[in-house]
């Protein structure tokens, strides 16, 4: 018999028919057991895969906001560090005649006064916070320059006095209307330029009632300064606002208003004292203990063209507290070409000044480098130069540097003594 014939046979049987279904219906629920058991398990699988990325997000989620309340942490702890800086001072800053004559360049007609300082610019510029005592004008070239009685300096002094580092000028100072409202104001603008912050003198009531901050290491130091007087120039009657004059309502007034501001420093430039006078007056001990009194931590004198005492004090406050406070009455010359005693020697003051957890301010130390304004007789012209006693004296003894000679030499030896018995050590 053949296959067609066996097939036709077999498609008329029904039982054929019945066990080709039967095979069907289990192979079709094999299939969907199958089926679920791979799907089951593959879901099973991912979602395993899935709570893992989720428990490691969520891990590093935790380490994430751990690290972000660590930083937080480390912000509040460097906040609650102590902040130690150091602030530099140096006197008036003058310019007689001869001395710009000294720094003019005739092929170029223009002023250099940058020789004047290599010898010390390194001690400006290191240090953290520079101040110093403006005691001349920059009126302009048209107006003449002009020595004692009524100065006025080229403006490459202020870029020069930048230069080294200087970082602030107080203004108000007897000198400062030698060249009017006019000049008063120009002086501001070349200090703009040049760099240099300023106060004591304004072209405005508006920059008057402004505080000067600076802020060094992140502690917020204010600034005020005063003149005693103008020289019997008057302060223009329509401007009040330009000069801050020595009144205490107005001393206060500016106190109150750093305060206010939170500063964590106040320190005042006075111009105040007898002129040549080697040790303060009764007038600047009396107001020296109302600034302290009432906010200020740091007096900074000038205005005698010579050096005086330094003194640091625990001042009792209304509040009863007490609080560490210092002042130097006078900084002396830093610069000028004046010939009466003591008017060329002076110092650069260094003070360490520490600012602590409890934001209470401390001083840790006072010291200062003795300089002499020299003038070389053996030069024609750059002949004025800032000397580092201490450092000319020692190069003269080991023979490095015997340009001084031994007249100067001898000369500085007793300068070096006159500045420490007159500024002490605290």
């Amino acid at each position: 018999m053949g296959r067609h014939s066996r097939e036709k046979r077999n498609q008329k049987n029904p039982n054929f028919k019945i066990r080709v279904a039967l095979i069907s219906l289990i192979s079709f629920i094999l299939l969907c057991v199958i089926s679920y058991v791979v799907i089951n398990s593959m879901y099973s699988n991912f979602t395993t895969s899935t709570n893992n990325i989720l428990e490691k997000e969520s891990n590093n989620s935790d380490f994430n906001d751990s690290n972000l309340e660590k930083s937080k942490n480390n912000d509040i702890n460097k906040k609650e560090e102590d902040i130690s800086f150091t602030m530099t001072a140096i006197g008036d800053v003058m310019c007689h005649n001869t001395q710009y004559w000294d720094a003019y360049n005739k092929s170029t007609d223009s002023y250099d006064f940058s020789y004047v300082f290599d010898d010390i610019k390194n001690y400006t510029q290191d240090s953290d916070i520079t101040i110093g005592s403006l005691e001349t004008s920059f009126a302009g070239k048209e107006r003449g320059y002009s020595n004692y009685p009524t100065f006025n300096s080229p403006d490459a002094l202020a870029y020069a006095v930048k230069d080294i580092g200087v970082d602030v000028l107080s203004t108000a100072g007897n000198h400062c209307l030698d060249m009017g409202f006019s000049g008063l104001s120009r002086t501001i603008d070349v200090l703009d330029d040049a760099g240099i912050s300023h106060l004591g003198t304004y072209k405005s009531q508006e920059d008057r009632d402004t505080i000067l901050f600076k802020d060094v290491k992140g502690v917020k130091i204010a600034f005020i300064n005063y003149t005693y007087g103008t020289n019997g120039i008057p302060v223009p009657s329509d401007k009040p606002f330009s000069v801050n004059l020595i009144d205490k309502e107005l001393i206060k007034k500016d106190i109150e208003s750093a305060k206010s501001q939170n500063a964590d420093l106040i320190v005042a430039c006075m111009h105040w004292g007898t002129e040549y006078r080697t040790t303060a007056n009764p007038e600047q001990e009396e107001l020296a203990n109302f600034l302290f009194t009432n906010g200020v931590d740091i007096i900074l004198g000038n205005h005698p063209h010579v050096l005086e005492q330094m003194e640091k004090k625990n001042i009792t406050l209304p509040d009863g507290s007490t609080k560490e406070c210092f002042v130097i009455y006078a900084c002396g010359n830093f610069i000028c070409d004046q010939n009466a005693e003591n008017t060329r020697n002076s110092i650069i003051l260094n003070l360490k000044i520490t600012k602590h957890k409890n934001n209470k301010i401390t001083i840790d130390s006072a010291n200062y480098i003795p300089i002499y304004m020299y003038k070389n007789p053996s030069l024609s012209l750059k002949k004025m130069k800032v000397l580092d006693i201490e450092k000319t004296i020692s190069n003269y003894e080991n023979g490095t540097d015997t340009s001084i000679g031994q007249t100067t030499y001898n000369y500085l030896k007793k300068q070096l003594d006159i500045i420490k018995s007159i500024v002490g050590e605290i």
